[in-house]
């Protein structure tokens, strides 16, 4: 029995007295893909990115374990709730226009302790002041650096469009303005290098551009180490008592906490591994949650199909957006139908061995983005469900 077939047992036992759709986390390799991410940052505390994981009681043990430390968030509304459920280091990772938000967090003093807003222009201040609706209490804020890399004089960009302060004299001219603004205080640097930390470099079939995707990696982590070293010391020379840079994700995390001016890693994804992490050189994770869903039909000779399904990632859409048949091995999508809302045809040999009713187990795309289809997670430990945890999408809670 191969390792894929031995777990597919283990899941199809622990769960046997659940009907599908369900989803589950398999805590056994959440919390060896925990350790793996802990061993790669070398030292430095891993603050978890709440988006990729959306279920409070996974965020609990996940920073209960020595080695990680924060909360980033990705939403004001998560960011609050967070703070108030007894989180007290979040991070919100993109700015916000949630003007009811920022009054809450401007009038509450537990709050504003705990919760660090992002911006990267100083038109956000000012929305911010003009949300506070009276609310006195200083708020806490990051700066964001762009870290994409452009080359040919910048007609040519690699990465996401995400912070206007690339340069590092851009950096420290907003940090001079939150420096002379009442009612703000700088504390940290936030850069996420996605083309780096979110693209595999080891395609399976595309050697060509795996090799231009290293390359290019490479070529993105001289520069910005480079890069976000100046950018830090220039902020400082402003903000002397600055408390955290926080950089990096899943797919850079040693490259990352090798920088000096780094004091902290941002990951989420790489402790439940979804599908999108199977392609890189730098680490390999255990798949930790799945979902499974039934067999309804059996339409002909190698071929079953299973209700639901159509569960796309975001991102610009393409194949690698979709979730894939994981269990048993061999299953694979008609290709006239793909992953579809009320049922998803799956061809394949080992489709004549399933049965109606039986379970057919599938990996996400993207890590936390399957809990927004989902209420709760069934955590497995060996071949028992040991526990059965609200998601947000349970507690109540699709911010996004």
């Amino acid at each position: 029995m191969t390792a894929r077939a031995a777990d597919r047992a283990r899941y199809d036992r622990a769960t046997a007295a659940y009907e599908a759709p369900l989803a589950l986390v398999d805590l056994d390799a959440f919390d060896a893909n925990a350790a793996d991410l802990v061993r790669r940052a070398n030292g430095k505390p891993i603050r978890v990115a709440s988006k990729s994981v959306r279920c409070r009681a996974l965020l609990e043990r996940v920073l209960a374990r020595e080695g990680f430390a924060g909360i980033m968030s990705f939403t004001l509304a998560e960011s609050l709730w967070l703070a108030r459920s007894g989180f007290d280091d979040v991070l919100l990772a993109y700015p916000s226009a949630d003007r009811a938000g920022y009054a809450e967090l401007a009038a509450d003093s537990k709050l504003a302790a705990s919760v660090t807003v992002m911006v990267d222009d100083v038109a956000q201040l000012d929305l911010i002041d003009a949300a506070r609706a009276g609310g006195r209490e200083v708020v806490r804020v990051c700066l964001e650096l762009d870290t994409s890399l452009r080359l040919f004089g910048g007609r040519v960009r690699v990465g996401a469009r995400r912070s206007p302060l690339h340069s590092p004299a851009q950096l420290a001219e907003l940090a001079r303005s939150v420096a002379r603004r009442p009612g703000f205080r700088l504390m940290g640097i936030m850069g996420y290098e996605g083309h780096v930390a979110g693209v595999g470099d080891a395609v399976a079939g595309h050697p060509v551009r795996s090799r231009a995707v290293r390359l290019m990696q490479a070529a993105a982590r001289r520069e910005l180490a480079e890069r976000r070293g100046a950018a830090v010391r220039a902020v400082r020379a402003v903000a002397p008592e600055l408390e955290f840079v926080n950089g990096g994700g899943t797919g850079s995390v040693q490259h990352t906490a090798a920088e000096d001016a780094v004091t902290e890693i941002a990951a989420g994804s790489g402790l439940y591994v979804p599908r999108l992490f199977d392609n890189y050189t730098s680490f390999t994770g255990r798949p930790a949650a799945l979902f499974a869903l039934p067999v309804v039909r059996r339409p002909g000779v190698g071929a079953v199909t299973v209700l639901g399904g159509g569960y796309p990632a975001s991102g610009a859409a393409g194949p690698d957006r979709l979730p894939v048949p994981y269990l048993p091995e061999g299953l694979r999508f008609d290709p006239q139908e793909g992953a579809g809302e009320v049922q998803t045809p799956l061809l394949g040999s080992p489709a004549d061995d399933l049965l109606i009713g039986d379970k057919v187990w599938f990996r996400h795309a993207k890590a936390g983005e399957l809990c927004e289809r989902f209420d709760v997670l069934h955590l497995v430990e060996g071949d028992t469900v040991t526990a059965t945890v609200p998601t947000y999408r349970g507690e109540g809670h699709t911010f996004l």
